[in-house]
């Protein structure tokens, strides 16, 4: 059997409810065999398929003529240049399905809709929501109602459910966690959606490993760049956290501490808009401090496993966390550093990553 994967930790809580996917909700381990086989692999033949799961060539006919019929799959590009007539690859269906993905941050919420490729097709940044367990929530409902009218109405019918990425319970008090509870209820109740739930973190992870960065690795030390640092080991594409959460005082807000203390201006630290300053000196040493902080954390893991590949996921701009893969690779040698490739929001778009990886992939 072929080394399969998309199977982050499950999340929190799935609540299904009814919706236009329904009908292909619950696959067989086949047909989610060949769509994670897709997802991982760009433009695969058939021939390609059954030798990479085992599966005959009359089942593959069977699951790829069923898949095609659902409009989850599509034939490619046909490839020249081989002996014989072109072989045409099977791709996923960009509008196959589609998925919303909430993440709650430090200062704010982001919210995207992404399509069966990992597209964003909407994105809002949203102030981040109270914790008064009595509000009606509909800032979040409408801006989901938003990015649902921009479909078609045949692709309305198409959305997998709604992904919630949320802080570790230890970060949030309890009148947060009733409201984000209140939150999940009422998107299900009242847009008919099921939503899963993820540590945001993890679910980052999980977004970089679906469609980003890390879609091609097997094993790799990932790193979040957010108000603080945040570690998780991926094995065997499986995410593993330990006992408790790899978190590191030394990410955004440490920099934005520091320039708060030289007087200089930190409102670029948090727009989504643009590349970051100049910021001298003052960027250079939290760069510093940073890099040590993770290859501290990477020489632990190499005590125990071999390690190859980190992944810098952040939503910095990209020719920050390039800059910081850098010095972290030449800090460490012979271990890869990568930034990541989700854009704008690495968490709201891997939140909206688990209604595809719980109703369609390998678990």
């Amino acid at each position: 059997m072929p080394d399969m994967r998309f199977a982050p930790p499950n999340p929190i809580r799935i609540a299904d409810r009814a919706s236009g996917l329904n009908a292909v909700s619950v696959r067989s381990y086949n047909e989610r065999l060949v769509l994670s086989l897709l997802l991982q692999q760009e433009g695969t033949t058939r021939l390609e398929i059954g030798e990479r799961t085992g599966l005959s060539a009359q089942t593959v006919s069977v699951i790829v003529r069923s898949l095609e019929q659902e409009g989850l799959v599509a034939k490619g590009q046909a490839q020249k240049g081989r002996m014989g007539p072109p072989t045409v690859p099977v791709v996923l269906n960009p509008g196959g399905a589609f998925s919303v993905g909430i993440s709650i941050g430090n200062r704010h919420a982001d919210l995207v809709l992404i399509d069966f490729v990992g597209k964003v097709q909407f994105h809002a940044t949203l102030p981040r929501p109270t914790s008064d367990p009595g509000s009606n929530h509909s800032e979040f409902l409408k801006t989901i109602r938003d990015a649902v009218s921009l479909l078609p109405l045949p692709a309305r019918e198409r959305l997998a459910g709604v992904g919630l990425a949320l802080p570790h319970t230890d970060s949030i008090g309890i009148d947060e966690e009733a409201y984000y509870k209140a939150l999940q209820d009422e998107i299900e109740v009242d847009l008919g959606m099921p939503v899963f739930v993820q540590n945001d973190i993890t679910a980052a992870a999980s977004g970089e490993s679906m469609f980003g960065a890390a879609k091609p690795l097997t094993d790799y030390m990932f790193f979040y760049l957010g108000a603080k640092l945040h570690g998780r080991l991926v094995l065997n594409h499986q995410i593993h956290h330990g006992n408790s959460p790899v978190t590191f005082d030394v990410g955004i807000a440490a920099l934005e501490k520091s320039l708060k203390k030289k007087k200089l201006s930190v409102e670029a630290l948090w727009d989504r808009s643009g590349n970051w300053p100049d910021y001298g000196e003052v960027f250079g040493s939290w760069k510093r401090q940073l890099v040590e902080e993770m290859v501290r954390s990477i020489a632990g893991v190499q005590q125990f496993v071999e390690l190859e590949t980190v992944i810098l996921s952040s939503y910095a701009p990209q020719a920050v966390c390039e800059d910081i893969c850098r010095a972290l690779a030449a800090a460490v040698p012979g271990v890869a550093a990568i930034a990541g490739t989700l854009a704008p929001s690495p968490k709201a778009v891997g939140a909206a990553s688990l209604p595809f990886s719980s109703r369609f992939m390998v678990k």
